[in-house]
């Protein structure tokens, strides 16, 4: 019989078939109350795959009386109970991997799509209207300043991007990092202020929740753009809303939302919004790495192999 196996969110679909074909697979996600669903169904589950965006709770662990394995699909594990693992003794892997560059691009082409407008005009030509009127003009990026809240390994890809579009760059962050020449702020308000496009690419944490607030729109200005593909909640999104509707800022890209994969409807029918599904790692590079990596695991544990890529205290992504 094939031993059981919970999926906590969906992943690639390829390596859904994968599992599907050597494991009896529950897809706990699906399920109204995922949790209580571990409960009732999850009894001989013996390794459970989750996501870096899936939180996984002592409760998670509890509900699962005979896990042996944890395997992250993706490179960051912060939103997973170590600690319940450890208890239970309980092998964590994941799937390390380079995320800067490809989520860069993505950043770099969100601030071009909504600052020239490509998606609203692709909208206008294919309804039929460009032969009865023009489509209204973007503005250039080249000679815009691009602030960048955060500046880590995808805050220095973006910049890099940004500045060979002919941007100038200004960053800010919890201190100056003695190795950039880029205008450095410690006053995130004074830097949106100067800045045309300001660039989320800070990691969430509880200093940096609704970091981007009303306060920071405000000064953001009716001729700035704001480009989140961070996390959802580093943005508070009723005060972009709002921002958005009374045009306090002109317009917004977007990779992420508070409570994905649900987008608030005003966004929806907003021409000055680029919307995007969470999209900045999903390049099939980037998948198929770590489908590979992750099956690995998977099937290693259940030959009695060892492991090739164990979260420990010292591998542990920041």
């Amino acid at each position: 019989m094939k031993p059981e196996i919970v999926l906590l969110k969906a992943i690639y679909e390829p390596v859904m078939a994968a599992l599907e074909n050597d494991f009896v697979v529950h897809k706990s996600w699906m399920a109204a109350d995922p949790l209580a669903y571990l409960r009732e169904n999850c009894g001989n589950v013996r390794a459970a795959i989750s996501t870096t965006t899936t939180a996984v709770t002592k409760a998670h662990f509890a509900a699962l009386p005979k896990l042996e394995l944890l395997a992250c699909y993706g490179p960051y594990i912060t939103l997973i109970d170590l600690a319940a693992a450890r208890e239970r003794n309980i092998p964590v892997t994941y799937t390390p991997d380079s995320t800067a560059e490809p989520v860069a691009d993505l950043a770099m082409g969100m601030i071009v799509a909504v600052m020239r407008r490509i998606c609203e005009a692709d909208r206008f030509v294919r309804s039929g209207a460009w032969p009865n009127r023009l489509f209204p003009s973007g503005v250039e990026v080249r000679g815009k300043t691009c602030g960048i809240v955060g500046m880590g390994r995808i805050g220095r890809e973006i910049a890099q991007r940004a500045a060979s579009f002919g941007m100038s760059i200004c960053y800010f962050g919890p201190r100056r990092k003695d190795d950039l020449t880029y205008r450095y702020f410690d006053n995130l308000e004074h830097m949106a202020r100067e800045t045309d496009c300001l660039v989320v690419t800070c990691a969430l944490t509880p200093a940096t929740r609704n970091l981007v607030d009303a306060r920071i729109l405000n000064a953001l200005g009716p001729d700035g753009f704001l480009v989140n593909i961070a996390r959802g909640a580093i943005v508070d999104e009723p005060a972009l809303v709002n921002a958005l509707v009374n045009k306090q800022i002109a317009g917004a890209a977007l990779d992420v939302f508070a409570d994905e994969p649900h987008v608030p409807a005003e966004l929806m029918h907003m021409d000055n919004v680029v919307l995007a599904p969470h999209m900045g790692t999903s390049t099939c590079e980037v998948r198929e790495g770590r489908s590979e990596k992750l099956l690995a695991d998977v099937h290693a544990h259940f030959s009695g192999k060892p492991l090739h890529h164990v979260v420990t205290a010292l591998n542990i992504p920041s």
